[in-house]
């Protein structure tokens, strides 16, 4: 499964590289506000720290859009930009909400995790360990937070509490995503954020968690089976027809296919 999740997270990249490198343009653009403009604002911290929440707000909520956007692809569908842009009205909750989790972990990674730590005491020590273990676990968890939300359809606060059921119920599946990831993106160092990026990021979580649901549908329908005896090869069959295989002249010359 964890394979044919990669080469389809490969294809659709491919197939859509211009939409996504442009999607990436966008969250760079919007990355601007909170890394740029609090540090000029030093002399007044309160403010800094007004624009630092803006700023991070500003970047969640468009990734928000992105996420939303990128689940056509995972589907086999067409992602145009008045979609895109039409998406960011729905977006926008999901995404204020991801920005206030990712302000609360910047202020205890900056602050409190090196305030315990500088106490020099077991009780400090204690104290970081749980927030950073605290934030481990929601890291974890909250990256398939769009995934869950846009595809189940429910509410923030059910799509929070899946998030973490998700975790507890496919914790290999989670970290091996997380760590992937983390890949990715040194990866899109290299390349300037536009490769794969962000958007190359959440279309992986997106179809990463579009194709773990296949195994609840089938628990669903076969209570009995075992839980660790998950037929993926049969599951996987009309996924990877619709997927299908290319060579490298494929890819570079998909025309002449």
């Amino acid at each position: 499964m964890i394979g044919f999740l990669i080469k389809k997270t490969f294809y659709d990249s491919w197939d859509n590289l211009l939409k996504i490198v442009l999607m990436n343009l966008g969250f760079i653009i919007c990355a601007m506000v909170p890394i740029f403009i609090p540090p000029l604002l030093e002399g007044v911290p309160v403010l800094g720290f007004i624009m630092l929440f803006i700023g991070i707000a500003l970047c969640c909520v468009y990734l928000s859009t992105v996420a939303l956007s990128l689940k056509s692809i995972s589907d086999y569908s067409f992602l145009g930009f008045v979609e895109f842009f039409g998406n960011v009205k729905h977006a926008l909750p999901a995404g204020l909400v991801l920005g206030c989790f990712v302000f609360i972990a910047w202020l205890l990674i900056d602050i409190a995790i090196p305030f315990y730590l500088s106490m020099n005491s077991l009780v400090g020590l204690f104290l970081a360990a749980v927030i950073f273990w605290t934030m481990a676990i929601g890291f974890f968890s909250l990256q398939f937070f769009f995934a869950i939300h846009f595809r189940l359809n429910g509410s923030i606060l059910k799509s929070l509490k899946k998030c973490f059921i998700i975790f507890f119920d496919n914790s290999f599946f989670c970290i091996f995503s997380f760590v992937y990831n983390v890949l990715c993106l040194a990866v899109s160092v290299l390349l300037a954020f536009l490769m794969p990026g962000p958007a190359g990021l959440l279309l992986f979580l997106d179809e990463a968690f579009r194709l773990r649901l296949l195994k609840y549908d089938f628990l669903e329908e076969n209570p009995d089976v075992p839980r660790k005896k998950i037929p993926w090869d049969t599951l996987l069959i009309d996924e990877r027809e619709r997927t299908g295989t290319r060579s490298l002249k494929n890819f570079i010359f998909p025309w002449k296919d």
